[in-house]
Protein backbone atom coordinates (compact mmCIF):
# COMPACT_ATOMS: atom_id res chain seq x y z
CA UNK A 1 0.00 0.00 0.00
CA UNK A 2 1.13 3.63 -0.96
CA UNK A 3 0.16 6.72 0.45
CA UNK A 4 1.27 10.11 0.43
CA UNK A 5 2.08 12.02 3.48
CA UNK A 6 1.41 15.91 2.07
CA UNK A 7 2.62 18.96 3.84
CA UNK A 8 2.50 22.89 2.94
CA UNK A 9 4.78 25.17 3.95
CA UNK A 10 4.64 29.35 3.38
CA UNK A 11 7.89 31.77 2.87
CA UNK A 12 7.67 35.21 1.27
CA UNK A 13 10.56 36.20 -1.69
CA UNK A 14 10.83 38.37 -4.14
CA UNK A 15 12.22 38.06 -7.58
CA UNK A 16 13.24 39.70 -10.84
CA UNK A 17 12.72 38.00 -14.65
CA UNK A 18 15.32 39.82 -16.30
CA UNK A 19 18.53 38.73 -18.87
CA UNK A 20 21.21 41.60 -18.19
CA UNK A 21 22.38 40.48 -22.16
CA UNK A 22 19.08 41.90 -23.36
CA UNK A 23 17.67 45.26 -23.62
CA UNK A 24 15.56 46.86 -21.43
CA UNK A 25 12.83 46.90 -24.73
CA UNK A 26 13.77 42.70 -25.18
CA UNK A 27 13.24 42.59 -21.41
CA UNK A 28 10.11 44.37 -21.09
CA UNK A 29 8.66 42.49 -24.60
CA UNK A 30 9.49 38.92 -22.79
CA UNK A 31 8.59 39.59 -19.48
CA UNK A 32 6.33 42.14 -18.74
CA UNK A 33 6.18 44.02 -15.64
CA UNK A 34 8.09 41.39 -14.12
CA UNK A 35 11.46 42.70 -15.55
CA UNK A 36 10.68 46.07 -13.92
CA UNK A 37 13.66 46.80 -11.37
CA UNK A 38 14.34 46.24 -8.44
CA UNK A 39 11.42 43.34 -8.97
CA UNK A 40 8.18 41.91 -6.83
CA UNK A 41 7.57 39.63 -4.41
CA UNK A 42 5.12 36.68 -3.79
CA UNK A 43 3.68 35.09 -0.75
CA UNK A 44 4.50 31.51 -1.47
CA UNK A 45 2.89 28.24 -0.88
CA UNK A 46 5.12 25.10 -0.92
CA UNK A 47 3.18 21.84 -1.23
CA UNK A 48 5.62 18.43 -0.62
CA UNK A 49 4.54 15.10 -1.06
CA UNK A 50 6.37 12.07 0.32
CA UNK A 51 4.86 8.41 -0.61
CA UNK A 52 5.53 5.38 0.51
CA UNK A 53 4.54 2.81 2.55
CA UNK A 54 3.65 3.50 6.35
CA UNK A 55 6.00 2.47 8.92
CA UNK A 56 4.37 -0.68 10.85
CA UNK A 57 6.04 0.41 13.89
CA UNK A 58 5.53 4.51 13.42
CA UNK A 59 2.84 4.53 10.74
CA UNK A 60 4.57 7.23 9.32
CA UNK A 61 5.45 7.23 5.39
CA UNK A 62 7.96 9.85 6.77
CA UNK A 63 8.79 11.44 9.98
CA UNK A 64 6.94 14.64 10.32
CA UNK A 65 9.22 16.83 12.17
CA UNK A 66 12.44 15.17 10.39
CA UNK A 67 10.70 16.48 6.95
CA UNK A 68 10.09 20.17 8.79
CA UNK A 69 13.89 20.37 9.72
CA UNK A 70 15.17 19.43 6.57
CA UNK A 71 12.49 21.74 4.60
CA UNK A 72 13.49 24.69 6.96
CA UNK A 73 16.83 24.41 6.71
CA UNK A 74 17.66 23.65 3.05
CA UNK A 75 14.47 24.82 1.07
CA UNK A 76 12.63 28.02 3.64
CA UNK A 77 16.01 29.48 5.68
CA UNK A 78 17.49 30.74 1.81
CA UNK A 79 14.67 31.15 0.43
CA UNK A 80 12.28 33.18 3.17
CA UNK A 81 12.34 36.90 3.00
CA UNK A 82 15.26 36.95 0.56
CA UNK A 83 15.51 38.48 -3.16
CA UNK A 84 16.03 35.28 -5.17
CA UNK A 85 18.44 37.00 -7.69
CA UNK A 86 20.47 38.22 -5.16
CA UNK A 87 20.56 34.76 -2.71
CA UNK A 88 20.88 32.42 -5.04
CA UNK A 89 23.85 32.53 -7.38
CA UNK A 90 21.70 29.72 -9.35
CA UNK A 91 19.15 32.74 -10.11
CA UNK A 92 21.96 35.70 -10.28
CA UNK A 93 22.83 37.75 -13.52
CA UNK A 94 23.00 35.48 -16.10
CA UNK A 95 22.19 32.46 -14.24
CA UNK A 96 18.51 31.12 -14.66
CA UNK A 97 15.08 32.88 -14.73
CA UNK A 98 13.82 32.33 -10.77
CA UNK A 99 10.09 31.95 -12.39
CA UNK A 100 8.22 29.30 -10.27
CA UNK A 101 9.27 26.34 -12.76
CA UNK A 102 12.95 26.57 -12.37
CA UNK A 103 12.54 27.67 -8.41
CA UNK A 104 10.80 24.03 -7.67
CA UNK A 105 13.52 22.53 -9.76
CA UNK A 106 16.01 24.33 -7.66
CA UNK A 107 13.32 23.20 -4.50
CA UNK A 108 13.74 19.48 -5.69
CA UNK A 109 17.49 19.35 -5.95
CA UNK A 110 17.78 20.67 -2.36
CA UNK A 111 15.78 18.09 -0.91
CA UNK A 112 16.77 15.07 -2.45
CA UNK A 113 20.57 16.02 -1.48
CA UNK A 114 19.24 16.19 1.95
CA UNK A 115 16.13 13.58 2.64
CA UNK A 116 17.30 10.30 3.96
CA UNK A 117 14.84 8.24 1.71
CA UNK A 118 14.99 10.30 -1.60
CA UNK A 119 13.26 8.23 -2.94
CA UNK A 120 10.06 8.99 -1.60
CA UNK A 121 10.02 12.63 -2.96
CA UNK A 122 6.84 11.84 -4.94
CA UNK A 123 5.83 15.89 -6.06
CA UNK A 124 6.06 19.33 -4.98
CA UNK A 125 4.27 22.33 -5.96
CA UNK A 126 4.96 26.04 -5.63
CA UNK A 127 2.28 28.56 -5.76
CA UNK A 128 3.09 32.17 -6.38
CA UNK A 129 -1.02 33.46 -6.11
CA UNK A 130 -4.05 31.46 -6.17
CA UNK A 131 -3.82 31.82 -9.81
CA UNK A 132 -0.51 30.23 -10.56
CA UNK A 133 2.29 28.01 -9.89
CA UNK A 134 4.50 24.69 -11.05
CA UNK A 135 4.67 21.54 -9.69
CA UNK A 136 7.22 18.28 -10.66
CA UNK A 137 6.27 15.02 -10.16
CA UNK A 138 8.91 11.66 -10.01
CA UNK A 139 6.87 9.99 -12.42
CA UNK A 140 7.57 12.53 -15.51
CA UNK A 141 11.00 13.86 -14.00
CA UNK A 142 13.06 10.69 -13.68
CA UNK A 143 14.86 11.50 -16.76
CA UNK A 144 16.05 15.07 -15.17
CA UNK A 145 17.41 13.92 -12.03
Amino acid sequence: MTVALVRRYRFSASHLYRRPEWSDAENSARFGKCAILPGHGHNYRLTVAMAGEPDPQTGFVQDLGELDRIVQGNVLEPLDHRHLNEALPEFGPGGAIPSSENLVLWIRDRLLQTLPTPSALAWLRLEEDDDLGAEWHRSESRAAQ
